[in-house]
């Protein structure tokens, strides 16, 4: 760490206002943030997280005894187990310092102490913090659960998780559907994962590909089958052999060449542009689209044959705006990622921010709300991402849902369910605006940890 400030600040606590100002002084290299008492600390540790803290076991109300002491160690290790404790006691209190140490402290200092020691210990509990939350990120990330992609606290998302984890085994061709940017090739990627398929996930975007070309694309060619087709080349069916094929888009697949993926799906066989041979393909296809299908077959812009063939399954994918708490959820996730990938420190949302995301609709669904966090990760001037960085206005223009109750009788009027959907809503957003911190949305919610976790098991809330 020496090369360079930590991205997280130091917590000092210490009654004794002179050393702290002293203690301050001493390690002015780190970003240094106060506390003389147990209640002030814990504030501080709430607000700024800290990845490492210096505590005195001698705190007020009873500054001589180490009572206060070892019950902020307690809530300290209880609120983040992986932060590094350093104590510092008296010179003739040894038993105390290793009682710190056996519950979780990471090191312990004798008073008076050598600032050049006491800064080298932090640096190196800086540096071991940073190597350990390196670890925890790669093991996320090489998480085999297949939903591990998906950030929601949503039931409605929740239960689409349970159904694409219970579809997966199957053979049967999915249908998603929902808004643009609202997460279907995620979804696609998870089933794929789930299924246990050895073959590849392939993906292609029939809107994206002109139509003299689609088929090509999707069937392959022979040699020689057109102008400039030199060598024999398979199509995205074919790579997806024992995997599985996304067909994104299929509102746009033209018609003549629905009838031909049409008879491959009932066939399971394909053959190439310009071939003769039928090739068996072994493939799992799954469909997206923004489009009304049954819209468009009424039109007769799509086979009513096509599409009950991809709808074996239908799973229907709200937008953001109607999912409770996800998209400060989501927000909090990927300012993490993108400034993990700008090397910009630990940056926060400012409350402005937050507010700002909770009352966005967000019509481009997580698309748009991925591209606003990752513009201001890189444009934010300081370590605190605003509404004005996201590009976002602090007015709410999110459209009213149905979560009143109507007075002439449209709404549900049994108190339990009304009291339960409020519950619901205000804990799932708490969640989302602290990060998942429960002590913080506990405070936020104005209740105590234990009673919060009593409503998350009630509401049945993960």
């Amino acid at each position: 760490m020496s090369a360079g400030t930590p991205s997280s600040p130091l917590l000092i606590v210490e009654d004794d206002l002179a050393l702290q100002k002293q203690i301050k002084w001493s390690l002015d290299r780190f970003d240094c943030v106060t506390a003389s008492d147990r209640e002030s600390a814990l504030i501080a540790f709430r607000r700024h997280q800290p990845a490492v803290v210096t505590m005195d076991l001698g705190l007020p109300p009873d500054p001589d005894a180490t009572s206060e002491g070892f019950k902020l160690l307690e809530q300290l290790l209880s609120a983040d187990p992986n932060v590094k404790v350093i104590v510092l006691t008296g010179q003739n209190d040894q038993a105390n310092a290793l009682r710190a140490v056996a519950m979780g402290a990471y090191d312990f200092f004798a008073k008076p102490f050598e600032p050049e020691l006491l800064g080298l210990t932090i640096d190196r509990a800086f540096r071991l913090a940073e190597l350990q939350a390196e670890n925890r990120r790669l093991q996320a990330v090489s998480q085999p659960d297949a939903l591990s992609g998906l950030i929601t606290r949503d039931p409605e998302m929740l239960r689409i998780g349970r159904m694409i984890e219970r579809v997966a085994a199957s053979q049967a061709t999915v249908l998603l559907l929902g808004e643009s940017g609202t997460g279907k090739e995620v979804l696609a990627q998870a089933l794929h994962q789930a299924s246990k398929r050895g073959g590849k996930f392939v993906a292609i975007n029939c809107a994206a590909i002109p139509e003299a070309l689609l088929e090509s694309e999707l069937f392959g060619h022979e040699r020689g089958a057109f102008t400039g087709a030199t060598k024999t080349t398979p199509g995205k069916i074919e790579l997806a052999h024992g995997g599985t094929l996304f067909l994104d888009e299929i509102g746009d697949l033209p018609h003549p060449l629905q009838a031909k993926l049409l008879r491959f799906l009932q066939e399971r066989k394909i053959e190439r542009v310009g071939g003769r041979q039928e090739i068996a393909v072994d493939v799992r296809v799954v469909c997206a689209t923004h489009q009304n299908l049954k819209g468009q077959i009424a039109e007769q812009r799509f086979r009513e044959d096509l599409f009950y063939r991809l709808a074996e399954i239908v799973v229907d994918i709200p937008p953001v705006r109607a999912r409770i708490g996800d998209a400060v959820l989501m927000a909090h996730a990927f300012l993490r990622r993108f400034a993990l990938e700008q090397r910009r420190g630990t940056l926060t949302f400012g409350e402005d921010a937050i507010r700002a995301i909770e009352s966005n609709g967000w019509p481009g669904n997580v698309r748009e709300l991925l591209s606003a966090v990752r513009r201001a990760v890189i444009m934010a001037d300081g370590n605190r991402i605003s509404a004005a960085d996201l590009g976002l206005s602090t007015a709410s223009n999110r459209p009213v849902d149905g979560d009143h109750v109507d007075a002439e009788g449209g709404g549900d009027l049994d108190l339990r369910t009304v009291r339960e959907h409020a519950e619901r809503s205000a804990v799932l957003a708490a969640l989302s605006r602290t990060d998942n911190n429960i002590a913080r949305a506990a405070e936020l919610l104005g209740v105590s940890r234990p009673t919060l976790y009593d409503l998350m098991r009630r509401l049945s809330i993960a």
